[in-house]
């Protein structure tokens, strides 16, 4: 079980090598089917450890495994260590199964790129990192997974490089993490000081008593926590973060960095459990990110930027339930979310593939009609999203809603602000779903599916396969919706997000629930009642919504509202850029120029200057002593020796 559980997390990590270390020796299609192949590897091995953990008794399930000791100080020691356990392997799981979707999704997807290797490593390297990230055994090894994660989406985010808005959202996700990353690492510090141990579970057992202490650690963890799932007031970085190719958003959002952030609350329960108010802010900040990105999402015209959106508000729920102490339902949430949400962006993918690249769902319209198969997938993806049963969205997520009920006048005021969310979600999933698939196909798409233009790889190329056009309603049929390697795991999704919620049904069956309760014992646990009652009201709710959107932007019979105020604020997403802008990028900017004016020029550069210039007036006279004359040198030795003869003379 633990050779297999190390085969899992170094399988994609020696395809990043290999890819990396062959360069130009491996052929672009080759480096494809190693870093997929190793993906596929890893979910292999998963599935072994899973075998092997299951046929054991829940409270033997927890395995560390050291390589070897890394670092040592007095009694302080941190290993290279994992730690096989329910959640870890739950999470290595959907890591390496949907990571693998993804990855060969990528295949046809960046078919023909320049940097066809590169991005395959970058991919390898990604998996790897949050394989690293939901193994560690110690903190140490987390953090090193999580700055590792940081990387990869910079990377990724920034792949092509010859775009200026993909290097600026590159550096802005990889800065706003680093304050993650660091609030993180002050609180490992703490820790050390206080129990002189990073290893799980030794370093969860603060206890009772420290109460500075165990808020300090608490918030500096929720920091980090905050900052790598987009959540309030660290979400700035997320929707820009799709300028990388549609798979890498659909890796970020799925099965990667966006979750880390619930499995690393999940994971540190028990530090949580001593700070309840800082629980409940975990809570709240899941609350308000999950309102405030379904009401930006409203007005976003970018179809990738829209799912972005919504995964920052289903992230939300996921803070929520882990919040509230519903570990499972959030982890059971993060399975489903992954299914859901790798097809909206890879059925997304479909659609700006064949458009050349196009993101805007305005120029869209009627694509459904010419990608019947996408239009499908779409629609089940987003009946998941909104949680209509029976599809997968339906079974986790009214779970979480009905654990904030019982837990007084916060838990109600969470409650009413995750329902408000689930009409929310209705309104701006099927907006663009109406706005993009149904109807007559719009000038701009006839042009491009009807002359069967599709972009290889980068997003915004164009391409010309030399399709003779055609006419009528069978243009489809010339066109295609993409190769197998795209529409497979499509196909695959879709069916995942139509069974995968029946997995745990909480009235009934709870797998997901007893499989992690050794790790994570919940402590929000509601009753028949209380599911039947948030099951009813959000399933209400989100088909409230549909209904709106179905009459704004599918039968046109109800006009959308323009309120110019209130759009202006949605169409800035709330100023939070402007307000960063104002309150750190200005005064740091000022500040830098006000050392470089009094401080850098005159002293560093000044004194830089005058050092050179010394050095060349001293080699200008040294040169002009250099006269090549013999009678000058024989004068210049018998000076020496005359001034030798009056210093010894005088001394003695």
């Amino acid at each position: 079980m633990i050779i297999a559980a190390w085969i899992c997390l170094v399988a994609p990590l020696a395809a990043a090598l290999l890819i990396t270390l062959l360069g130009t020796g491996i052929s672009r299609r080759a480096a494809a089917y190693v870093a997929t192949s190793s993906v596929l590897g890893s979910f292999a091995a998963a599935l072994v450890v899973l075998a092997k953990l299951w046929g054991e008794s829940p409270e033997q399930r927890s395995h560390p495994s050291t390589v070897w000791e890394w670092l040592t100080a007095g009694t302080f020691h941190v290993g290279l260590r994992i730690l096989v356990d329910p959640l870890s392997v739950f999470m290595m799981l959907v890591v390496s199964g949907v990571g693998f979707l993804i990855v060969a999704y990528s295949i046809g997807y960046m078919d023909g790129d320049d940097e066809e290797r590169r991005y395959f490593a970058y991919m390898a390297l990604f998996v790897f990192s949050m394989l690293a990230l939901v193994q560690a055994g110690n903190y140490v090894i987390l953090l090193v997974g999580w700055g590792l994660v940081g990387l990869s989406s910079y990377l990724l985010i920034g792949f092509w490089h010859e775009r200026p808005a993909a290097i600026a959202a590159a550096k802005k996700a990889f800065v706003m993490n680093a304050l993650g990353d660091a609030t993180m690492a002050l609180a490992f510090f703490v820790l050390i000081q206080h129990r002189h141990s990073l290893n799980f579970p030794d370093a969860f057992s603060i206890g009772p008593g420290h109460g500075w202490l165990v808020n300090l650690v608490a918030l500096g963890l929720l920091g980090g926590a905050v900052a790598k799932s987009a959540q309030l007031p660290l979400q700035t970085w997320l929707p820009d973060a799709m300028e990388g190719p549609t798979p890498v958003s659909a890796l970020i959002h799925a099965a990667t960095m966006v979750t880390a952030g619930v499995y690393l609350i999940v994971r540190t329960h028990a530090v949580f459990e001593h700070a309840p108010r800082v629980q409940e802010l975990a809570a709240g900040l899941g609350a308000g990110t999950l309102l405030m990105a379904g009401l930006i999402a409203l007005v976003q015209t970018d179809i990738k930027r829209v799912i972005a959106y919504s995964t920052m508000s289903q992230i939300g729920y996921m803070f929520l339930g882990a919040g509230l102490g519903a570990y499972a339902n959030a982890e059971f949430h993060l399975l489903t979310h992954a299914f859901f949400k790798a097809l909206l962006f890879l059925a997304a993918g479909l659609v700006i593939h064949a458009l050349a690249g196009e993101q805007d769902i305005r120029r869209m319209g009627g694509v459904g009609r010419l990608m019947p198969m996408t239009r499908i997938t779409f629609l089940i993806g987003s009946l998941a999203l909104v949680g209509i049963p029976p599809f997968a969205g339906f079974f986790s997520k009214d779970s979480i809603i009905a654990s904030s009920l019982g837990r007084g006048w916060y838990g109600d005021l969470l409650f009413t602000a995750v329902l408000a969310g689930t009409f929310l979600t209705g309104l701006y999933a099927f907006r663009l779903f109406f706005i993009v698939f149904p109807g007559e196909p719009s000038p701009f798409v006839r042009e491009h599916l009807m002359r069967g233009s599709h972009a290889h790889g980068q997003e915004g190329a164009h391409g010309e396969d030399g399709a003779s056009q055609t006419h009528g309603h069978d243009v489809h049929e010339h066109a295609g919706e993409g190769p197998f390697s795209m529409t497979a795991p499509v196909l695959v999704l879709a069916v995942l997000s139509v069974i995968g919620g029946w997995l745990q049904f909480a009235p009934l069956w709870h797998p997901v629930s007893n499989w992690l309760e050794p790790v994570a014992r919940p402590l929000a646990e509601p009753t028949n009642t209380q599911e039947a009652v948030a099951s009813l009201l959000a399933f209400l709710l989100g088909l409230a919504g549909i209904a709106v959107a179905t009459l704004m932007y599918g039968t046109h019979r109800l006009a959308v509202p323009r309120w110019a105020f209130g759009q202006r604020v949605l169409e800035h997403k709330f100023y939070f850029d402007e307000l960063y802008d104002v309150v750190f990028f200005r005064p740091a900017v000022g500040l830098a120029r006000l050392f470089l004016r009094g401080f850098e020029e005159p002293f560093v550069r000044g004194s830089v200057g005058g050092v050179a210039e010394s050095f060349r007036d001293l080699g200008l006279l040294t040169r002009r002593l250099q006269t090549g004359l013999v009678r000058t040198y024989a004068l210049a030795i018998a000076a020496s020796l005359a001034v030798l003869t009056i210093v010894f003379v005088a001394v003695r």
